[in-house]
């Protein structure tokens, strides 16, 4: 993999829009522009922004550039029969570590090995000032400002633009496999309950009245859990697909709405069920009023991850005094808001 630290020019590009007071668009692989509401501004790539800043396989942590690659990174990792220690979605093969961090967004392992934003240990960032800032560390044991740091992951690169990340990694499984059971969903969900924490499972999804479950381990333990899971082998790929917001069901052809809501909740048609029932991936033409219905009676969140006028936003309306608390970290780390203006909210 080439190295290429660009931080002090795009640090610069950065302080000459905050000084002009116009909006820049940050721009990686683009393989997540159609995510969000559409930004203003000129382009900025980080793209060549590129490169491993620190790696010590006996630590388990890599510092790398937000430019870098997913899969070239991850090539890096299998030379040390290690991997990031979850799943982190890519569209193809230009999708960079920044642009994961920027969306936020975890794949098949989120309930099993914790969020993307878990494995932040630290970030360099770039704010809207045009500063380069750094918060958190390097290794496990310093957490100074970690929470600022993991602000930074879900923000779509409204806070600030992210320049290197400290991630936290795991050893790579001996063996995965998936198995494939035939099931209602309140049978699927009761299965799910009895094998939690007893098998390593890595994965557990449920569409069109099928459980598909990931294992993955070592070996023999993978071999025992098989016995205990039953059904037919799987696709590998099925889960690689659910990571990657590909596969017949990804189709652009409807509003695809991802609700995070308590696994009991009952399925619903057009469904598809992830995360062992916490994650509700819903298509919906038109009206959204059934699916924040839906979310507020069990409490939950409901966001559009694809299609629709992106001009109205993906989100649920948000409280006022949680409205006004993201407002300010804004203003402290963007107070000329020119950082992917309009990619959350249209005053942002």
């Amino acid at each position: 993999m080439r190295d290429n630290d660009s931080a002090q020019a795009l640090a610069a590009a950065v302080r000459a829009a905050y000084d002009a007071g116009t909006p820049i668009e940050i721009v990686g692989g683009g393989t997540r522009r159609a995510l969000g509401r559409q930004p203003t501004g000129a382009p900025l790539s980080v793209a060549g922004h590129v490169g491993i800043v620190e790696y010590d396989p006996a630590e388990f942590v890599v510092t790398v550039r937000a430019g870098t690659p997913i899969a070239a990174l991850e090539e890096i990792l299998g030379q040390e029969r290690q991997a990031l220690a979850v799943d982190v979605p890519r569209l193809d093969a230009t999708s960079t570590i920044g642009g994961a961090l920027a969306i936020g967004l975890t794949g098949p392992s989120r309930p099993y090995s914790g969020a993307l934003r878990d494995a932040v240990l630290g970030v360099r960032i770039v704010s809207g000032t045009g500063e380069i800032l750094r918060f958190g560390g390097q290794v496990l044991k310093n957490v100074a400002g970690f929470d600022v740091a993991r602000l930074m992951v879900g923000a779509y690169g409204t806070l600030g633009l992210l320049l290197d990340a400290s991630l936290r990694l795991t050893r790579r499984a001996e063996v995965e496999e998936v198995r494939d059971l035939v099931l209602d969903w309140p049978a699927a969900h009761a299965a799910l309950r009895r094998w939690e924490g007893a098998l390593p499972v890595t994965g557990a999804c449920y569409v069109g009245g099928t459980l598909h479950v990931r294992l993955a381990g070592r070996e023999e333990r993978v071999a025992a859990a098989r016995r205990i899971v039953g059904g037919e082998t799987g696709k590998p790929a099925f889960f690689t697909d659910m990571r990657d917001l590909r596969g017949p069901f990804f189709a652009p052809s409807d509003d695809l709405w991802r609700l995070l809501v308590p696994s009991g909740a009952p399925w619903e048609p057009e469904t598809l069920i992830d995360w062992a029932g916490t994650q509700r991936l819903w298509r919906l033409s038109g009206d959204p009023g059934p699916v924040f219905q839906y979310a507020a009676r069990w409490r939950g969140q409901a966001m559009r991850l694809m299609g629709g006028d992106r001009s109205q936003g993906p989100w649920a309306p948000i409280a006022p005094a949680t409205m006004a608390l993201m407002g300010r970290i804004k203003a402290a780390m963007d107070p000329r808001a020119i950082l992917n203006r309009g990619r959350l909210y249209p005053d942002w």
